[in-house]
């Protein structure tokens, strides 16, 4: 399903598709895209296999606002029944659309753990719904964190959790340009080891050449959210400034302003309880003031989005017993 923000409100929910063996869960989420010539791209995640953890990413397209949807394609094109999931899909050059990936084909569901990896996939669709690639981006990466994507002047850019020995899972940052995807660099060299997947992704953004990456890391068993800009579309990136004020629980958004700045969200732990926060953060490191959004119990994966000189941000909670969906909005000097 998915809804249209207008002026009046949110329109009627729409169906994408159906079914009784989606993968639903609240961490890997499905997403509707606008892309450049009015059309709308949906993806979303079917069972594949008797593997829990198997899913198969579907992607389609629809050319009259949400009315009606194409046939689903699969973009990952190798036949293994394993994780295919956590996409983010972006803008393509040439009025197509592209997306990002965790993708599992190499790894053994029955194998010993630590045979095999998670990679980071990409793929490019024309305008017309055509297929031209499924490419690795990064043979190793973190299993659960999803990636997420935005687009400079100078191209594409993902960040994502990597995988690098000794089980340091930093963030790092590929970019798509002249039809390839750079080799990875990490964004900051926080150290953090940690056995398992965290589950908790990076958020990136961009304007021009102006890139800000926030992430959570607990390197040094010290739980904090951070964020760092960059002024050359992701190649280099100035060092990390801390957004949060005590402990952090991560689930970070962000979303570059016009004049430099960032608007970053997170969840924050304290008093024993769990806050939706967001605070703008300059380049030069000036934090301003942190203002709680709600509260929030359990795992909860907020968003945040710019548009326009409009901020809206969702998050879900529990209502006399049912989930239930929450936004709200604040406007921009």
């Amino acid at each position: 399903m998915f809804a249209e923000r207008t002026p009046a409100g949110w329109s009627e929910a729409r169906t994408v598709a159906s079914g009784t063996d989606f993968v639903v869960n609240s961490a890997d989420v499905p997403s509707v895209r606008l892309l450049s010539d009015g059309s709308l791209a949906a993806h979303w995640l079917q069972d594949n296999g008797p593997d829990p953890e198997a899913s198969t990413l579907q992607v389609a397209w629809s050319k009259d606002e949400g009315r009606t949807w194409s046939r689903p394609v699969t973009p990952h094109r190798d036949r293994t029944e394993t994780q295919h999931g956590f996409a983010s899909l972006f803008q393509a050059p040439g009025a197509g659309l592209g997306l990002v990936w965790l993708d599992g084909r190499a790894i053994e569901p029955d194998a010993p753990e630590g045979s095999g990896h998670m990679h980071l996939r990409g793929a490019v669709f024309d305008r017309d719904g055509r297929q031209r690639n499924d490419v690795a981006i990064d043979p190793r990466v973190c299993e659960c964190c999803a990636p997420a994507t935005a687009t400079t002047s100078e191209g594409v850019i993902v960040a994502y959790r990597n995988r690098a020995a000794r089980d340091v899972r930093d963030i790092y940052v590929a970019r798509l340009a002249g039809g390839g995807w750079s080799t990875p660099r990490a964004v900051h060299a926080d150290g953090w080891r940690i056995p398992g997947c965290p589950v908790n992704g990076p958020a990136i953004s961009a304007r021009d050449r102006d890139v800000v990456v926030a992430w959570f890391t607990a390197a040094g068993g010290q739980p904090r959210t951070l964020v760092a800009f960059s002024h050359d579309a992701g190649r280099r990136f100035d060092p990390p400034i801390r957004v949060d004020e005590a402990v952090s629980s991560g689930r970070v958004g962000v979303e570059l302003l016009a004049d430099g700045s960032a608007i970053v969200s997170w969840i924050e732990f304290a008093d024993q309880r769990s806050e939706f926060r967001v605070r703008p953060i300059g380049q030069n490191g000036a934090r301003g003031p942190a203002v709680r959004i709600a509260g929030i119990s359990g795992t909860r994966y907020p968003r945040l989005v710019r548009h326009g000189r409009e901020l809206l941000l969702a998050w879900t909670d529990t209502i006399d017993g049912s989930p239930r969906v929450q936004t709200a909005r604040a406007g921009l000097p």
